[in-house]
């Protein structure tokens, strides 16, 4: 504690403590779910876990790295894994009545018909088959299938799970939404082409490493924008960035930053487009000595998530929520969209873990999905009766934690997991019921001496047969 430490470009914090340079810009979003850079000015708490999103700054360690806010949620994802109830595996509940019904019957001939052949033959024809190849088979089957559909399901338990899921929670920043700022509208004064300001923006802020900026400049190169050559470029980290571009000065920055480069911004224009408090950060441009416009950003909602809520309760799941740690406003915003049943916002991984336990503990709610990809979200995966994460930059923690992995940039896959889930599960049933059945009823015939054991024998091979293959059509749609 006490030793000042220098975080770089990119680097994470190492330990919980104070900003000693003028400021740090950092990017909370796998601790707090916030998509956008927060600046930090001297003298703030910062925790570890977070990424400097700006230039290198110092601060001065407030505690111990055993102690940090990081090593704290470490200690919540081993207490959230211990707390998990054991899960009884479907062939092992079917196991715990075939076994003593086929002992029943074998003894019950024996002792009736004073045959012990006839015992031989019930034990025989009790094939145990639809509990130990035909179930399992069904399962493995509903991972392959997960699988090829781009969810990596780390073992049958968490197919079967996801088969009787009822509720599903989900993370906001990088889970509904894409989890990096993205243009949200261009706002362009005096007759300005909304084309051109884009363009000059994000010409001057190629030579910038903000977030911002290097989002403006994605942006601008997917809409097919071709970028001018800056020179003679001054940035101020966090604030903002200046230089040469197509012949004019171009400023990219805060409305306050900009002032103090001599543009005069009036207030409507620093109210251009959305406002902030409902999770949108403005980025005004002066051109020549005088304001231009502003580009408005925000973290964008997944295409594919406003149609997740409809594909989950199609699938059988009875609650969708959202469990986030950033603000209400945004989070209402996101819920309103996608039609979610509620929204639990400004939630920290202890709060996160409560709302799960909470969950399994009705009933009727119970199996519980959590759906993340933060550092902030690995307790809950850990806890619920399911965790899914979503692969990607940062998401290390939670992918190891969870159950199953979406490989692909889709949050529909969720609902894809579920009814996969869903699917084998019903088929492993329908094959054990069926099996067993089959079973029960050639175990009467044998008890009452219509079936040898040599034909009892061939007749079990039958009943194989046909319920593995009746398992395999899990593997199908």
């Amino acid at each position: 504690m006490g030793d000042v430490v220098l975080v770089r470009a990119g680097e994470l914090v190492p330990v919980d403590g104070s900003v000693q340079s003028a400021q740090a810009v950092l990017d909370e979003s796998a601790l707090t779910g916030e998509p956008l850079p927060v600046t930090h000015v001297r003298g703030a708490t910062v925790s570890s876990g977070a990424a400097n999103a700006g230039d290198a700054f110092e601060m001065r360690a407030a505690r111990l790295a055993a102690d940090s806010a990081y090593a704290n949620i470490v200690r919540l994802v081993r207490a959230a894994e211990t707390q998990r109830a054991p899960f009884v595996r479907l062939a092992d509940r079917y196991a715990a009545v075939f076994l003593p019904l086929a002992l029943a019957i074998s003894g019950l001939a024996w002792a009736l018909s004073g045959d012990p052949v006839r015992a031989v033959a019930v034990l025989v024809v009790a094939t145990p088959c639809p509990l130990i190849l035909a179930a399992p088979i069904a399962i493995v089957s509903g991972v392959s299938r997960a699988a090829r559909l781009g969810v990596i399901v780390k073992g049958g338990a968490a197919i079967e799970r996801l088969g009787e899921a009822r509720t599903v929670l989900l993370d906001k920043t990088g889970t509904l939404t894409l989890g990096a700022p993205q243009v949200q509208e261009v706002v362009a004064l005096e007759g300005r082409a909304e084309e051109e300001l884009l363009q000059l923006a994000a010409s001057v802020d190629q030579l910038s490493a903000h977030v911002l900026a290097e989002a403006l400049v994605h942006d601008a190169e997917r809409r097919g924008l071709r970028l001018l050559e800056p020179t003679d470029a001054v940035e101020e980290p966090g604030q903002g960035i200046e230089g040469s571009a197509g012949g004019h000065r171009v400023a990219v920055g805060s409305s306050g930053w900009l002032r103090s480069r001599g543009y005069r911004v009036a207030a409507p224009v620093a109210d251009a487009g959305e406002g902030e408090h409902a999770g949108f950060a403005r980025v005004l441009v002066g051109v020549d000595g005088r304001i231009a416009g502003a580009i408005v950003m925000a973290d964008r909602l997944r295409d594919d998530a406003r149609e997740l809520t409809g594909k989950l309760r199609a699938a059988g799941v009875v609650r969708v929520a959202m469990v986030t740690g950033d603000r209400r406003s945004v989070a209402e915003r996101i819920a309103a969209e996608t039609g979610l049943d509620r929204v639990y916002a400004e939630q920290g991984p202890e709060d996160k873990l409560a709302i799960v336990r909470e969950m399994r503990s009705d009933p009727e709610l119970a199996p519980v999905v959590m759906v993340g990809d933060g550092v902030n979200d690995a307790p809950a995966l850990a806890l619920a009766d399911v965790g899914i994460a979503m692969s990607g930059p940062g998401a290390t923690v939670s992918s190891e934690t969870a159950d199953a992995v979406i490989t692909v940039d889709r949050i529909d896959r969720v609902a894809t997991a579920v009814s996969v889930g869903r699917r084998a599960l019903h088929i492993a049933r329908q094959s054990v019921v069926f099996g067993i059945a089959l079973s029960a009823a050639a175990m009467v015939f044998a008890a009452l001496g219509y079936i040898p054991p040599v034909g009892g024998a061939l007749l079990q091979e039958g009943i194989d047969v046909a319920v593995i293959l009746n398992a395999l059509r899990a593997l199908r749609d």
